[in-house]
């Protein structure tokens, strides 16, 4: 295998493992002004996650320094013709960030209630964006920077799945770090939700052969219709384990289905990585848009040492933060 197609695939990998991982927190932020219905389960809400959103964006740094160094070309293009998206998404990420912080330094209705808004906006429109910048790629569509232009039926789906999929890993996280009453709002809220994602994922599956060419290299290597296959099953796993109750094994599910889906597209969009714009005539591709073979192999060594590191880190810190999030838990100073 070439060095541009490992590169493509390391590429995607980084923003499943995003997706995957920073999806369970914008999930929770997008259902917090509906389940967070009390000041203590808001309270118990962001701490489910506190320790470990940040250390979930670093997979966003990682995907976009893999994207400067390894494909340095497609870097340039992308901030010219989803500027405004990628903008919208820093800004939304960022407010959020900032809301978790500043919404308990003064004990104030108005105030809390500001950032609790904030942490819904920062959480809803970079899950709606990511859908819908990545559902354009996908199509090929002519894009010139401006949010209108990436708007269409099938990007709208595109960005309808990515936040309802969030929502549902979310509900399910919550699931795994609260207990009662805010438990079982999270389960039942799950198994509502997960009705309009296999609707949605169907839908947006089925579309994707009319509105893209992504079958054209399932078609020509069948073998790879097994990816589709299992983030449609992981999609039924997850209902049937949230009917078990078994919490964790859900969660594992929707990581799964989140990871599928998004190889799903990467490897029908193989090797192009950017449709056509209006200053730029052909796709930029992992061939024509990447380094020097030299500087692929250095970045690949590197990342095969730090990447696994990474990795191991994020196990222990959600092996450390596994516990339940309780009441008690809010009276420590640690606690957002």
């Amino acid at each position: 295998m070439d060095l541009q197609s490992i590169w493509f695939f390391i590429w995607t990998l980084l923003w499943a493992l995003f997706f995957m991982t920073d999806g369970f927190d914008l999930g929770i932020g997008i259902l917090y002004p509906f389940l967070g219905t009390s000041e203590e389960k808001k309270r118990l809400m962001i701490n489910a996650i506190g320790p470990l959103w940040d250390g979930n964006e670093v997979w966003l740094i990682t995907a976009g320094g893999v994207t400067f160094a390894a494909f340095p070309i497609l870097y340039s293009a992308m901030f010219s013709t989803l500027y405004t998206a990628m903008m919208l998404i820093l800004f939304g990420l960022i407010l959020r960030g900032v809301s978790f912080e500043f919404r308990g330094q003064l004990d104030h209705a108005g105030w809390r209630k500001l950032w609790d808004n904030c942490i819904f906006i920062g959480s809803a429109l970079p899950s709606l964006l990511f859908g819908v910048a990545f559902a354009n790629i996908f199509t090929g569509r002519t894009m010139d920077g401006s949010i209108v232009s990436l708007l269409s039926p099938y990007t709208l789906l595109g960005g309808f799945l990515f936040f309802i999929m969030f929502m549902v890993h979310g509900a399910i996280w919550l699931c795994i770090r609260t207990d009662g009453h805010l438990q079982s709002q999270a389960a039942s809220g799950a198994k509502q939700i997960w009705v309009a994602l296999l609707f949605v994922a169907i839908s947006f599956l089925a579309t994707s052969c009319f509105t893209t060419n992504l079958y054209e290299n399932y078609l020509n290597t069948p073998i790879l219709f097994i990816v589709p296959i299992i983030a449609l099953s992981s999609l039924f796993a997850i209902r049937f384990f949230l009917g078990q109750k078994a919490w964790f094994k859900a969660w594992i599910a929707s990581a799964t289905s989140i990871v599928g889906i998004t190889f799903f597209g990467m490897i029908g969009l193989y090797p192009t990585m950017l449709p056509p714009t209006p200053t730029k005539n052909y796709a930029l591709t992992a061939f024509n848009a990447s380094s020097s073979p030299m500087t692929l192999k250095i970045m690949l060594v590197v990342v095969l040492i730090f990447i696994p590191l990474v990795i191991g880190y994020q196990i222990w810190a959600y092996r450390l933060f596994s516990g339940k999030v309780t009441a008690k838990d809010l009276t420590e100073e640690e606690a957002y």
